[in-house]
């Protein structure tokens, strides 16, 4: 007989409540007699320690009696997880319970209660109870509001090698998670820039992609997880295309990373730069002050706040590849990858800071990441990786980067120590354009010891700016030509260590010169330092087609006095002039300074074959020369067979291939003195003897001395 205004009918042994376990309680009731009142299973919860759980719905649909004699069925199902159908969401805190069935409504009515029945009926809700576990059984709402960080990690407790589920709906992550267990992601997942989500058995991109939903989101979470999970060396990218509209910026997405030198690889994939702002260069204009007594430095800049990091520096006196590698706003002071080899003490300086795909300049310190098997689809719209200002042994290997629209790969500061570049393809946005009108680069290089082996750069501006010394370069293949007739070529390959310390070797450079200059040097008058040199050029094969004639494959480009070549060696190397000929192979800018050909020193330029090529450049070169009358003084003119214009320095040897007869025709038994810098360009050599005479002589000069 109902008596109360809530009459409760409660089972008092404990029924368990177990995480991922659905209770259905079904009861058949009946009216008897008098008022007619509603029914409603119901139960208490109970946890470990016999207190009652509060905050919880105790109480399932209720069911209104409306005749006499009509058995109801009344039901209600209890599980901890927030599932469809289930009406008494329990969540992971209750242990027990104690079920029954609620009367409501007036009083006096009579009931007869036929049946209380518990069922298990987890079933309904799992599909492989024994291969999955569901987080919302651990108490996970998936409303995108309430944190269910505990009850994934409650979950992935209990999957004991089984996978866990993250079911359909919208999951807030509140902190950090770590799944020891494989999980699968039919809902998806947010969380703030600063909370991970760590997943230890299947890390890979396309698992990361199903959580968040969102390419670029995933990519940056999955970058942050490769940084901070000991567990994984690479990220596979599941050979996918991800499009950005913007660049990623890689140490924002790790905030609590400032540097990281664990190897780390990133792998198999794409990155399309698609059409949007992001990819607009910043261009900023400001007045600074510069003294070569603090070579990498900009004082009293002005807007120096607005001043982007990363951002190439231009302006007279500016070499090439000059970029702010940091800033101080207090001291208004810009510190740059390269000393300036010629500004006024104050003028305006241009700062353009290009886009990149993935931007690495946040990062304090950054080495041994490998970028494997990727493609950089830049579309002309932005440029591919910047690095970190300070790093060693950044990897890029078997890579596409096709299309930058300003630079392939850029180093504001030193984080290029041991760049390596393998086997990767270089495809310029450019290639219909004549090469002076290019303005896209390869790479560049400030710091030492770069390895550059078997690439394919094509028709950039430049291929490299390369200061540092120590470099490898071998085995690639870059061309920067263009339609253009009898028209000018540019630097492929710029050395800006005047002393290099370089070994280039079975490259095929096309169209294009490798130069050496000293442009990055805040005193570039020679002073006590090395000077041009220190450099290996061996089995290479230089080509060229209707070029300039002009035109040379080795240019050596002094900015400012004194300079001189010491130390060099150019052995074995192919040149080929196609549809038409070049004068030489080698040459001198003098646009700032000429050679001191008086110091040369060390030079070998022998072995080479030379096609198309009006001057063939050897040294030590030996000559084949006649004297058909008396003369006591014989001049010969070795210059033209002596590498960049360099003075006849030295005489190794003088042997007669006739005999040598005075006026009378007799034989004379004696050797000539050796005049050497005859002439009035010193490149001319005599042979002096004791009385006019004739004859036939091999004579071996060169433009330097060994030692």
């Amino acid at each position: 007989m109902k008596t109360e205004s809530v009459q409760k009918l409660r089972h008092m042994g404990e029924t368990p409540i177990l995480p991922g376990c659905y209770l259905r309680v079904t009861a058949k009731v009946k009216a008897v007699s008098g008022n007619l009142p509603s029914v409603r299973i119901a139960a208490w919860a109970g946890d470990a320690s016999n207190a009652h759980v509060g905050g919880i719905d105790e109480t399932g649909p209720s069911v209104a009696l409306t005749a006499y004699g009509e058995i109801v069925e009344v039901t209600a199902i209890i599980g901890s997880g927030n599932r469809s159908g289930v009406d008494l969401v329990w969540g992971t805190a209750p242990a027990y319970a104690h079920v029954g069935l609620d009367l409501t409504g007036s009083n006096g009515g009579v009931v007869r209660v036929d049946d209380l029945v518990v069922e298990d009926v987890t079933n309904v809700f799992l599909r492989d109870l024994f291969g999955f576990v569901d987080v919302r059984d651990y108490g996970a709402i998936g409303d995108g509001a309430a944190d269910d960080s505990a009850a994934f990690e409650a979950a992935d407790a209990a999957a004991n090698g089984r996978t866990v589920l993250v079911s359909e709906g919208t999951y807030k992550l509140g902190a950090d998670v770590t799944f020891d267990n494989r999980v699968r992601f039919e809902g998806t997942v947010t969380a703030a820039t600063d909370v991970m989500l760590i997943l230890r058995q299947n890390y890979d991109y396309n698992t990361y992609l199903d959580a968040f939903g969102d390419e670029v989101l995933a990519f940056r979470k999955a970058w942050q997880a490769l940084l901070n999970a000991p567990e994984h060396e690479s990220l596979d990218l599941c050979g996918r295309r991800i499009e950005l509209s913007a660049p990623v910026d890689m140490a924002a997405a790790v905030p609590n990373k400032s540097g990281y030198e664990i190897r780390r690889v990133v792998r198999n994939g794409q990155f399309n730069c698609v059409s949007g702002t992001g990819w607009d260069t910043e261009v900023v204009t400001s007045q600074a002050s510069y003294s070569p007594n603090s070579p990498k430095k900009l004082t009293s800049v002005g807007n120096v706040a607005n001043v982007p990091v990363g951002a190439l520096v231009e302006g007279t006196g500016v070499g090439r590849e000059v970029y702010v590698t940091e800033k101080n706003v207090g001291a208004e002071e810009v510190t740059l990858s390269q000393p300036l080899w010629g500004p006024d003490g104050n003028q305006t300086y241009t700062f353009r800071r290009f886009k990149y795909a993935l931007d690495f300049s946040g990062f304090q310190k950054i080495s041994k990441v490998t970028l494997d098997s990727i493609e950089f689809q830049c579309a002309g719209r932005g440029s591919a990786i910047m690095l970190a200002p300070i790093g060693e042994t950044f990897h890029v290997k078997d890579c596409f980067i096709t299309k930058p629209k300003d630079r392939g790969i850029t180093s504001i500061g030193s984080g290029c120590q041991d760049l390596q570049i393998d086997r990767c393809h270089f495809t310029s946005d450019e290639q219909s354009l004549p090469v002076t009108e290019r303005k896209s680069i390869c790479f560049n290089v400030n710091a030492n010891d770069s390895k550059i082996r078997d690439n394919r750069f094509q028709r950039f501006r430049h291929t490299a700016i390369m200061a540092g010394n120590g470099h490898l370069i071998v085995g690639n293949h870059w061309f920067n030509g263009d339609g253009v007739t009898n028209g000018p070529r540019l630097g492929g390959l710029i050395l800006t260590e005047p002393n290099a310390k370089t070994i280039i070797t079975g490259n095929y450079i096309d169209n294009n010169a490798v130069e050496l200059t000293n442009e990055h040097d805040q005193h570039p008058d020679f002073a006590n330092e090395y000077s041009f040199g220190g450099l290996t050029m061996t089995g290479n094969i230089f080509t060229c087609n209707d070029v300039a004639s002009w035109f040379s494959w080795i240019v050596i480009k002094p900015y400012g006095t004194g300079h001189f070549i010491q130390g060099l060696s150019v052995t074995g190397n192919t040149f080929k002039s196609l549809n038409g000929s070049v004068a030489r192979v080698e040459t001198v800018d003098d646009t700032f300074a000429e050679l001191d050909h008086f110091r040369t020193r060390n030079v070998i330029f022998e072995g080479n074959t030379f096609n198309g090529v009006d001057q063939p450049a050897i040294n030590p070169v030996t000559l084949d020369f006649d004297q058909p009358s008396d003369a006591a003084t014989w001049t010969l003119n070795v210059g033209d067979y002596l590498p960049f214009g360099g003075n006849a320095r030295t005489v190794s040897s003088v042997v007669m291939r006739d005999a040598i007869r005075n006026g009378a025709g007799d034989k004379l038994y004696v050797m000539p003195t050796v005049n050497i810098n005859a002439g009035a360009d010193n490149s001319y050599v005599q042979l002096v003897w004791p009385e006019p005479c004739r004859g036939k002589v091999f004579v071996t000069a060169r433009g330097d001395k060994p030692a």
